[in-house]
């Protein structure tokens, strides 16, 4: 219990750091950020855009771990904690499509207008999306978890692509594609930094702990149903 109070503590003072603390163009105190050129006041997104993207890549690629595992041992537990996995990944893909439309829309001036960034990770929610539709046609739950861990396994190899290199590979409005050679994240000063590391590290701890909620209540409900 003392853990959970600590994990909502720490988000709040991250999320307070991350949206109050000013951005100036000479930063001399600790609770100042660095002036980034075409950012500004934007470039604070960052702090909340980047974990949540960053979250539903590693979300996918535990989805594909569980499935692998599922393949192999055949133990419906796995195929749980997949499942669980792939539905944190499409949240946190939703919220890093969302947090980017904010940010687009002060940037570029509306919050969506298919640059193949904002294409790639619409096609990958339509990829996760396809497989929730599959689970829930398939009745028998063994073949609904076989199916979904060979699904799960195709889906993840489409993650890198969608979200590494083609988006690096065409040029593109969005930070660290192939028309920004440089890369946003070297422009932050040490303070910047440190909250940034600091709000991927609260996201994850909060990823996490939905996570084991997730597959631990789903377990729960399977035993009821004496499917395990």
């Amino acid at each position: 219990m003392i853990w959970k109070v600590f994990l909502y503590f720490f988000i709040l003072a991250v999320s307070i750091m991350g949206i109050a603390f000013p951005i100036v163009e000479n930063p001399i105190h600790w609770n100042e950020y660095p002036y980034i050129p075409a950012l500004g006041e934007n470039a604070k997104i960052i702090f909340f855009h980047v974990p949540t993207a960053w979250l539903a890549s590693i979300a996918f690629l535990m989805s594909a771990y569980f499935g692998i595992k599922y393949l192999k041992n055949k133990t419906l537990v796995d195929d749980i904690k997949s499942y669980t996995a792939a539905q944190l990944g499409l949240v946190f893909c939703v919220l890093a499509t969302i947090t980017g439309a904010v940010w687009a829309n002060y940037t570029w001036g509306k919050p969506w207008s298919w640059d193949p960034r904002q294409t790639s990770i619409f096609a990958l929610m339509l990829i996760y999306g396809a497989y929730f539709a599959l689970r829930s046609a398939i009745e028998d739950s063994e073949k609904k978890a076989v199916l979904s861990a060979v699904y799960s396994l195709i889906a993840f190899v489409t993650v890198p692509f969608f979200v590494f290199i083609i988006p690096k590979m065409v040029n593109s409005l969005h930070p660290g594609s192939a028309g920004d050679p440089s890369p946003i994240g070297f422009k932050m000063n040490p303070n910047m930094k440190i909250e940034f590391f600091l709000s991927l590290t609260a996201f994850s701890i909060l990823f996490y702990w939905l996570w084991s909620i997730g597959y631990r209540s789903l377990i729960l409900k399977e035993k009821n149903n004496n499917l395990l």
